[in-house]
């Protein structure tokens, strides 16, 4: 087991790529805290994760309220007696060109994306640094290094991700902490299906047209961004500090759009 006894905190773990690391971090030994703004999905994963095994508690948190990053922290901790590894998951994604991207939005989009990220690392990164070293993992995307249209202030905020990591993991390598982030592709999850149906058509069309334009032909599945943070969160990543895992069915390989 990777990840046998690592204290562990999940957060957008009631849904896609957040489910899918908690189960599979749970299954490779570590205790998880969960997190998430929905109850009663929470609860699911939970039981599923109990059922097979695992070990994990639920903590429902919104973490744009003031003070809920710290907290969140504090309750891992509280629970789990340290905190070992951090994924930072949660996010959220509005579609709309620059021109019409609200303040709401945009204020939005960063306080999940960006100012919650940076939140619950600092705090975690001051637990780990106490205790002697750690993990963190955050969920960037191929949108923090690539431009698409209609998703101005989704890609702002992914940059800002990669960017983080990068200085983060720099600032305290010396203290046994690694700091690395994924960056998914298009993965078959409740937010891009959202987007999908916000779009004209049928969404199973949309997503097969997606499809039409990845080197691979399909999007990905939640566990296979899963297990690319289960690598960078264990000791099998020993040498990563500061990675930008693209994980995204060849789109970092092309120049521009993949012949149909």
């Amino acid at each position: 087991m990777r990840l046998k006894g690592k204290a562990t905190l999940i957060t957008g773990a009631t849904a896609g790529i957040g489910e899918a690391c908690a189960k599979l971090f749970a299954a490779e030994g570590a205790s998880v805290v969960m997190s998430g703004r929905d109850q009663a999905r929470g609860d699911v994963v939970l039981a599923a994760i109990k059922d097979a095994g695992g070990t994990a508690e639920f903590v429902t948190a919104d973490l744009r309220d003031a003070g809920a990053c710290d907290s969140l922290i504090e309750e891992t901790v509280k629970r789990l007696g340290r905190i070992d590894v951090l994924v930072n998951n949660a996010g959220i994604l509005y579609s709309a060109p620059a021109a019409e991207t609200t303040d709401e939005q945009w204020a939005d989009t960063f306080a999940v994306n960006v100012t919650a990220v940076f939140q619950l690392a600092r705090a975690a990164l001051n637990k780990m640094i106490a205790q002697g070293g750690g993990s963190i993992v955050n969920i960037a995307s191929e949108s923090g290094l690539n431009g698409e249209p209609g998703l101005t202030a989704y890609c702002a905020s992914k940059g800002a991700v990669v960017q983080m990591t990068k200085c983060m993991a720099l600032d305290h390598i010396g203290d046994n902490v690694r700091v690395n982030s994924v960056c998914p592709g298009e993965t078959r999850t409740k937010m891009i299906d959202d987007w999908l149906e916000s779009l004209e058509g049928n969404i199973e069309d949309n997503v097969e047209e997606l499809a039409k334009g990845l080197p691979i032909r399909r999007l990905a599945r939640p566990v296979e961004v899963a297990n690319a943070a289960l690598f960078l969160a264990s000791d099998e990543a020993s040498y990563c500090v500061g990675t930008n895992l693209s994980v995204d069915g060849g789109n970092a390989a092309t120049g521009g759009p993949y012949p149909i």
